[in-house]
């Protein structure tokens, strides 16, 4: 049973090498960047609980080109958002009929995007953060459970996914899943105007009141909407704001979970901003902006973090304190 991790940055490359780790047959398909990374330093993963698996460079099987696609049984898709889908067409041109194709991404509206005639399309959620260190681990910084739009095609492979440290949670309401995921990852933007690691800056009330602002603007369009978000945290979505806004120490006693986060974590859009890429920030504070205005509304303040998101991919990347973040949000 051959999977194919296609888009193998830092998510796919954690997945992925847990997976050949616990025995099974992977074939990666990503940039030279992370090909040559590997070449160096092999295949290095690494947890916030002290785990680590080190896989030899020689028995990483990593390929540039789609065409690697052939012959996979499961394609577990890790690409950024943007890029689906020009996946979906890889995947149409290269996969076998009856392929199960599982998206591992951030945001909404990727399964519409990889619906395919021949392959059967899961979504799946990924409520971990993984960043790429210096010494070139991927490293592992949160916890959480990996979750499946349940299936029974799912059977043949859950038994890997379990040997690999990666169970996987089943969950019928998936649309809510994803919207659910998406309150958290309004963080994300937060988090990379702040320049601080994800510790650091949610252990500060004035970061955590603009998370507070954009969740709660969310949440308001989600309820005009029609859409209840699932409890992906320890906290029901409807509460988060409000435990966003406690002042420090009572946050700490009474969320200290939250901050239960590796020194080292950073978000994903973090990482893109000092590598000099395009950002997931249109369909993550993005897709809040589409559906409110497929409402007749606004979301302002996730408007206003979209714009300073895009001028930072331009290059105008100082880090913001709370708050000025926070005054830049509601101006």
């Amino acid at each position: 049973m051959k999977i194919a991790v296609f888009g193998a940055g830092s998510i796919g490359a954690y997945v992925g090498g847990s997976l050949l780790a616990a025995g099974g047959d992977v074939v990666f398909i990503g940039r030279a960047t992370v090909r040559e990374r590997i070449a160096r330093h092999g295949l290095v993963l690494t947890d916030l609980r002290g785990k680590k698996i080190a896989i030899v460079a020689s028995d990483v099987h990593f390929e540039p080109d789609a065409a690697a696609l052939a012959g996979a049984d499961l394609i577990l898709v890790t690409v950024k958002s943007a890029d689906t889908a020009s996946a979906a067409v890889s995947i149409r041109n290269h996969a076998k009929p009856g392929t199960l194709v599982i998206s591992l991404q951030n945001g909404v509206g990727n399964i519409d995007a990889l619906r395919l005639p021949d392959c059967g399309v899961l979504g799946g959620m990924v409520p971990f953060n993984v960043v790429q260190l210096p010494d070139g681990r991927f490293h592992r910084g949160t916890e959480g459970e990996l979750m499946v739009q349940a299936s029974p095609a799912l059977a043949r492979w859950s038994p890997l996914f379990a040997a690999a440290g990666l169970p996987l949670i089943q969950r019928a309401d998936f649309v809510e899943v994803q919207w659910g995921k998406l309150l958290l990852n309004l963080n994300n933007p937060v988090n990379a105007l702040s320049g601080l690691p994800l510790k650091a800056q949610l252990a500060q009330r004035s970061y955590r009141r603009c998370l507070a602002l954009l969740m709660d603007e969310a949440l308001s369009v989600l309820r005009a909407a029609g859409i209840s978000p699932a409890k992906i945290a320890r906290v029901a979505p409807g509460v988060l704001p409000t435990v966003m806004r406690l002042p420090d120490p009572l946050f700490r006693l009474l969320a200290g979970a939250m901050l239960r986060i590796d020194p080292e974590a950073r978000s994903s859009m973090w990482e893109d901003l000092q590598a000099g890429r395009r950002t997931e920030i249109d369909y993550l504070n993005g897709a809040v902006l589409k559906l409110a205005r497929s409402l007749g509304r606004d979301a302002p303040a996730n408007r206003r973090v979209v714009d300073l998101i895009r001028a930072a991919e331009t290059g105008d990347r100082k880090s913001l304190d709370g708050n000025a973040l926070y005054r830049a949000l509601t101006m």
